[in-house]
């Protein structure tokens, strides 16, 4: 059978870096693709190019056999291509249908024709069983549900080949299951699918055949049957990888931080509680995970203990000392370091070179700051160090961080934060988006913290990272912590009716040691 799609020894460079190296890359009608590969490895650039957001340097691609000159995105879009990017780019003030008809705007004389707009929306909803809201506003929707948004708008140009993104990196567990179901149903009625992920076990459940990359190359393309997630890390990274973390058999020892019964408002409003007297400890030579589905307080949480919003009423304390509402200076001077769940809006300085970003939140103090200016030698010397430890790539402090990989500006963060050597850490969503070796990095970095004895509170939607760094896990729900348990004798089930409603302890504060 002929490929639908074609791309013959595609190169093409970076800042004199291969990103894409002589790759042959084919899929077939009616099938769902995956391209794997780490952070870096050249998925995302291969994609952009099919898509027309790059030109390559050399090579070619052919569409249902012909060689098709992919310009720009609108050559893409005339021969059935849609792409789908991480980050979304939806117009938050619009409405689903004023998004999805964007640029392909229906007419009634010389004014958009409103009513069909939405009656074109609910009718290719239908047809793919993508339930949307044509009148909803973008900015009062879940994520999941803009995601949506963003396979309808593709499919409303004729799109018969899709591209996905990493396309699960911001859905609860919930989403990615109705996510899935959704794939099946388009594959079903003919569309072919491509996957950008690095997510082992969703390619295995959701794929047909898997493509890998590593360092710019193909250095594999497997039917998924045939492999199994093992055999698709190690082509992925060239190396043996484990995910198993060496958990050190320690006590626990002070109470770091000591919240007590926390409440904020909402995101939504100050009329809306998100925490609703939030009572936690976190302790030395522990990791305390907190389970939940997205939206449930979490965020409120975070922004509380790192001074980007205001608590309503109750305490904070670190190792006795109240820092409630103190300014994000203040409390990273105490000695609480953030990694933030967004890494864009809070963690890096996308603009700004990987050298300057590693020192932010300490720019004004020495050795990086002499008299209000900056030391470059001093910063340059740091970022070094920090470059080596860590393996950012590319190792070019004065790249701007907009260049790097998503694994690789998630690196930048945990260099700096791990660096400031806190007292807490925070690590929220510390692996969303990020390749298996990146994720096994990682976690090895957080474990080797609590086994020197420091603490450490983990958000994650995850619930196997939850279960697999965490001592202890306390459950959110709707702004409370209905239930602090011990996580060896956790349970995916008990995790998941908690984190749903269904099961409530009869005290928020029950912890099971």
């Amino acid at each position: 059978m002929e490929p639908i799609l074609s791309m013959k020894n595609i190169t093409k460079t970076f800042y004199g870096n291969f990103a894409n190296k002589n790759v042959s890359f084919d899929v077939y009608k009616g099938e769902i693709h995956a391209l794997v590969g780490e952070n870096g490895a050249g998925k995302t650039t291969l994609m952009s190019i099919l898509y027309g957001l790059y030109p390559a340097d050399e090579g070619d691609i052919y569409i249902r056999g012909n060689k098709i000159d992919i310009s720009e995105p609108s050559v893409a879009i005339r021969n059935g291509i849609g792409m789908v990017f991480q980050h979304f780019m939806l117009v938050e003030p619009f409405t689903v249908a004023e998004n999805i008809i964007l640029g392909k705007e229906p007419k009634k004389g010389l004014f958009v024709d409103n009513k069909k707009a939405v009656e074109d929306v609910k009718k290719i909803s239908q047809q793919y069983g993508l339930k949307v809201d044509p009148n909803a506003k973008i900015a009062t929707i879940s994520v999941g549900m803009q995601q949506r948004v963003e396979i309808i708008k593709t499919l409303y140009r004729g799109a018969e080949i899709l591209i996905l993104d990493e396309p699960t990196a911001v859905l609860t567990p919930q989403e990615v299951e109705e996510f899935f179901g959704i794939l099946r149903l388009l594959k079903s009625q003919g569309k072919t699918i491509i996957i950008i992920t690095h997510k082992l076990r969703e390619v295995m459940e959701i794929s047909d055949r898997v493509s890998i990359l590593r360092k710019g190359e193909l250095v594999g393309n497997v039917l998924t049957k045939d492999t199994d997630e093992h055999e698709l890390a190690t082509m992925m990274v060239g190396r043996e990888i484990s995910l198993e973390v060496d958990k050190k058999n320690i006590s626990r020892g002070d109470v770091v931080l000591k919240i007590e019964n926390l409440r904020a408002s909402s995101k939504m409003g100050d009329e809306i509680e998100g925490l609703r007297g939030v009572t936690l400890e976190v302790h030395e030579g522990e990791v305390l995970g907190i389970a939940g589905v997205d939206g449930n307080g979490q965020t409120e949480l975070l922004e509380v203990l790192t001074g980007l919003r205001e608590a309503a009423s109750g305490v904070i304390r670190l190792k006795g000392e109240d820092i409630t509402n103190l300014s994000s200076r203040k409390i990273r001077e105490k000695g609480i370091a953030n990694i933030p769940e967004d890494r864009h809006q809070r963690g890096v300085l996308l603009k700004n070179t990987l050298a300057e970003n590693l020192i932010l939140g300490d720019h004004y103090k020495a050795p990086f700051n002499r008299c209000g200016f900056l030391n470059r030698k001093a910063i340059h010397k740091s970022a070094k160090k920090c470059i080596e430890e860590y393996d950012i790539r590319p190792a070019k402090d004065n790249v701007k961080v907009r260049a790097l990989s998503g694994g690789n500006q998630q690196k930048v963060i945990l260099a700096r934060e791990f660096g400031a050597d806190p007292e807490l850490l925070i690590a929220s969503q510390p692996t969303r988006g990020v390749d298996i070796g990146a994720i096994e990095f990682i976690h090895k970095k957080i474990i080797e913290r609590r086994n020197n004895g420091k603490a450490v509170l983990l958000i994650s939607a995850d619930l196997q990272e939850i279960m697999s760094l965490s001592d202890r896990i306390a459950v959110i729900y709707e702004g409370e912590i209905v239930k602090v348990l011990n996580a060896k004798g956790a349970t995916e089930n008990e995790l998941g009716l908690l984190m749903a409603g269904i099961k409530r302890s009869s005290s928020s504060t029950e912890e099971e040691n």
